[in-house]
């Protein structure tokens, strides 16, 4: 097919596709991180949220049809979407819908993944697509879905699974599949305790990513069926998949690498921070001189709510307190009063005062740090003010008395654990 072909192709598919974004979840893994916040609203990467990823997305791949399904404190979820990503022209047929639990069908919230599409399967039906898109609204990547629903109409899928090759040892927190010389699921396990591997990669397995494409009507009869199962835990991959492999259905799955947007020469970007450790990995990525997910491609760009903000200050320049930042990100109205940042990533409207140091650290919005204050390997909450004097990540024993502290020594700390009024934080 030849290229003008293709694109015709694509386009029409993605014209004929709705998106159903899962954002109720807590993500527990981010401990305190979600006390106030679901994990799709948590900031990430300097002025974005984790689900304006996956939003970017759609957007960029054409798909301009899409509904966000919330639960878990989803009040600045919400808002953000309402304040960013409402520019999308509803007279042209696009549109970004919140679809919070509202017992739709019955007095019961989202019970899992597949209940969540189900209880909103008369606003499907209204939009009567030919494909729906079911993704997670908690991953960081950068993905032509576009690619993804013309694989699935190319191989005629009754579903398509996207996929990502991860090794074997952290293969047991996905849903692991096998596959066929011609990219068809011959078997799914959900989280097994012993992965089976790719067959020319023995130190890989092929993973779920947690985002799939049915064929519309096929999707709504697997969710009337799951929804009279009483033994179905009403999940994509605990029961959907599992159900349609052994019934011999038509289940294909897509290796990332063949839809991803990366940077040249690099590697397929894709990334659960669903730990503290792999959120604070994820920002200290950023840093690097050629970080794996170039935040500068205006090719695919990520699209958020834009801050009117004044640009980021530095000031004195004295031995002893210069203000200065080295291998970092530092966004909009920061200011950076006689202080150094190191290897860090700070968020809007961030103070750090004299003489203090913040080092190999994570600073989200509207932090202030005091005067000769050390920071180092750290994750600061959203509206923390941080006293004169304080050390964070110095002494890890101190440290696990007030805050918490990851297996791998990142310290997250929150205005709770500083005594300071949570319910201002979102």
């Amino acid at each position: 097919m030849r290229l003008r072909e293709r694109f015709r192709f694509v386009s029409q598919m993605t014209k004929s596709t709705y998106a159903m974004v899962l954002a109720g979840g807590r993500g527990s893994r981010l401990h305190q991180l979600t006390d106030w916040r679901a994990k799709p609203a948590v900031p990430i990467a300097g002025k974005f949220r984790i689900i304006d990823f996956v939003l970017s997305n759609c957007v960029n791949s054409g798909i301009r049809r899409v509904g966000i399904a919330t639960q878990y404190k989803a009040h600045s979820l919400i808002q953000h979407i309402q304040r960013g990503w409402q520019f999308l022209n509803g007279q042209f047929g696009e549109f970004i819908d919140v679809l919070p639990a509202q017992q739709r069908v019955e007095a019961k919230w989202y019970q899992g993944t597949a209940d969540a599409v189900f209880q909103n399967l008369d606003i499907l039906r209204e939009n009567n697509p030919d494909y729906v898109l079911i993704l997670a609204g908690d991953h960081v990547y950068k993905m032509d879905y576009g690619e993804l629903v013309a694989f699935h109409v190319e191989h005629k899928a009754d579903m398509t699974v996207a996929c990502i090759e991860v090794p074997v040892a952290d293969a047991r927190s996905f849903g692991v599949m096998e596959v066929d010389a011609e990219s068809r699921v011959v078997k799914f396990i959900e989280k097994p305790a012993d992965p089976t591997p790719i067959p020319d990669k023995p130190g890989y397995a092929l993973a779920s990513m947690g985002v799939y494409v049915f064929n519309a009507n096929f999707l709504y009869e697997q969710l009337l069926r799951d929804a009279d199962d009483s033994h179905s835990s009403h999940d994509f991959g605990k029961d959907i998949i599992p159900h349609l492999i052994a019934t011999k259905y038509r289940v294909f799955a897509q290796n990332f690498n063949s839809s991803c947007i990366r940077t040249e020469g690099g590697k397929p970007y894709w990334r659960d921070v669903g730990t503290v450790d792999a959120y604070w990995e994820a920002n200290m990525d950023l840093t690097k001189v050629v970080p794996d997910l170039n935040m500068y491609d205006l090719d695919w760009p990520i699209w958020t709510y834009q801050e009117q903000l004044p640009p980021a200050k530095f000031v004195f320049n004295d031995d002893d307190r210069r203000g200065m930042a080295v291998d970092s990100l530092v966004s909009g109205g920061c200011i950076i009063s006689g202080a150094s940042i190191h290897n860090s990533l700070l968020f809007s409207n961030v103070v750090v005062r004299s003489r203090s140091a913040v080092e190999d650290s994570v600073i989200l919005p509207s932090v202030e740090v005091g005067k000769d204050v050390t920071i180092r390997r750290a994750v600061i909450d959203k509206r923390c003010e941080i006293p004169d004097g304080m050390q964070i990540g110095v002494n890890l024993a101190e440290d696990n008395k007030r805050f918490y502290v990851s297996e791998n020594g990142i310290v997250l700390v929150t205005p709770d654990m500083l005594g300071q009024k949570v319910h201002r934080v979102r």
